[in-house]
């Protein structure tokens, strides 16, 4: 090989090398960029994984019976509630389940529904407006095609306000508040041979609040407003600031007064930490 040949081959190799190292070059920005790429979608995915943890699913069942078969006069009350209560409920950021005149096939569907649903950090609430009955100190929210002739019948028609709650602590619901607008002297009652009149106590274990229309064993008439009394009242302090505790007390109070004795609504709290309806709170 002469020295010309030589040098074409050292400027060949030269040039070779040159060219490999700009590939690798381009090969090693382009596998970077690549790699931030990724690391940037996994942030966002963390991110948005983390902030929907970090915020507390808000889930309401409204049901509003008012059109019972066995009863002289329907309760539109009750139907205006859950309507207006469910309006309210959502600007307050509340996913909300409402259902009217409510069969016991509905009624189930909608407990499972909900149940679905609840995870780690929700806050659950449940309203029931109509006809509650009590059977074996336990009470029942009654569907409007429940066929009633005698306590076992409530059981077995009925929903019980206690298994919901239990459903909701299986569930693992950070808050239960539950709202039940059922005192109500209902049609049933004389086909009791033993009756015991309005609800029985209904338990507010393991981080639930209950909010009823009367103490336990009380019934209520329906005034001729648009609302009932209680829900009427609970609209009212529902917008204003305040834990949900101070808003079912507030309630409370403001029907016990207004009433002076007459109606004294029954708050049972189990709480652990502050829950507030609003947005900002938890």
């Amino acid at each position: 090989m002469n020295v010309k040949q030589l040098e074409l081959s050292r400027r060949t190799i030269a040039v070779a090398a040159a060219l490999i190292g700009t590939v690798s070059l381009v090969i090693g920005a382009h596998a970077a960029l690549n790699t931030r790429a990724i690391d940037a979608a996994k942030a966002v995915t963390t991110e948005q994984i983390t902030g929907s943890i970090g915020q507390s699913s808000r889930l309401a069942l409204v049901i509003g019976n008012g059109h019972y078969p066995d009863a002289n006069a329907p309760l539109t009350q009750s139907i205006n509630d859950a309507r207006a209560l469910s309006s309210s409920l959502r600007k307050n950021g509340f996913d909300v389940d409402m259902v009217e005149d409510a069969t016991k096939d509905d009624m189930v569907r909608a407990v499972n529904r909900l149940k679905s649903r609840i995870k780690r950090d929700s806050v659950v609430m449940l309203f029931f407006g109509g006809y509650g009955v009590q059977a074996g100190r336990e009470s029942y929210m009654l569907p409007v095609d429940a066929v009633i002739w005698k306590e076992s019948d409530v059981r077995r028609h009925g929903v019980s306000i206690d298994g919901v709650l239990d459903m909701m602590k299986e569930q693992g619901a950070k808050a239960k508040l539950v709202v039940v607008d059922a005192s109500r002297r209902n049609p049933y009652e004389r086909r009791f041979r033993s009756y015991s009149h309005g609800l029985a106590p209904i338990s507010a274990s393991d981080n639930a609040l209950i909010l009823t229309s009367a103490s336990p064993g009380k019934v209520v008439d329906d005034g001729k407003g648009e609302h009932s009394v209680l829900v009427s009242e609970f609209l009212n302090n529902l917008g204003k600031p305040g834990s949900a505790e101070s808003v079912f007390n507030k309630t409370r109070l403001a029907i016990s007064r207004a009433s002076e004795g007459d109606q004294v609504p029954t708050v049972s709290s189990s709480l652990l930490e502050d829950v507030h309806f609003g947005e900002a709170g938890g």
